[in-house]
């Protein structure tokens, strides 16, 4: 929003300025003479018009610096966003990691269940790579 904004007085305060001067160009616009913008009679000396001139740039610096801070506004935030992005990727990973790793223990203990000869759960040693139940 602050980078339509600061474009449309930027674009706005380029128009003026060019307005004003292609239409008091030639010998019959000199500087002693009215000056007009869009129709808009200026008279005064020349250092009026310099005034306005400094104005109108001012203006445009203002649109300029507007255009400048939200579209650095908009990088930051994109930069943060995929500063985001990698961070719930590096998560993901270790969650899915975590969950192979307790399927290939839930297996390998079906496996070993399976396998063993005779007896209950409760007389045989636990499979590998499982902890001991606490007695």
């Amino acid at each position: 929003m602050i980078v339509i904004l600061g474009l449309v007085i930027l674009v706005a305060a380029v128009i003026v300025g060019v307005a004003g001067v292609l239409g008091n160009g030639g010998s019959a616009h000199a500087l002693t003479d009215g000056f007009s913008v869009f129709g808009y009679h200026v008279t005064g000396s020349t250092g009026t018009l310099f005034l306005y001139g400094i104005v109108v740039g001012a203006i445009a610096l203002f649109g300029l610096c507007l255009l400048l801070a939200g579209a650095r506004r908009t990088s930051r935030r994109g930069s943060a966003a995929r500063r985001g992005l990698k961070q719930s990727r590096r998560e993901t990973a270790a969650a899915s990691q975590a969950r192979d790793d307790l399927i290939d223990q839930r297996e390998t203990a079906r496996a070993y269940t399976a396998s063993a000869p005779g007896g209950s759960a409760a007389e045989r040693p636990p499979p590998p790579g499982t902890a001991d139940p606490p007695k």
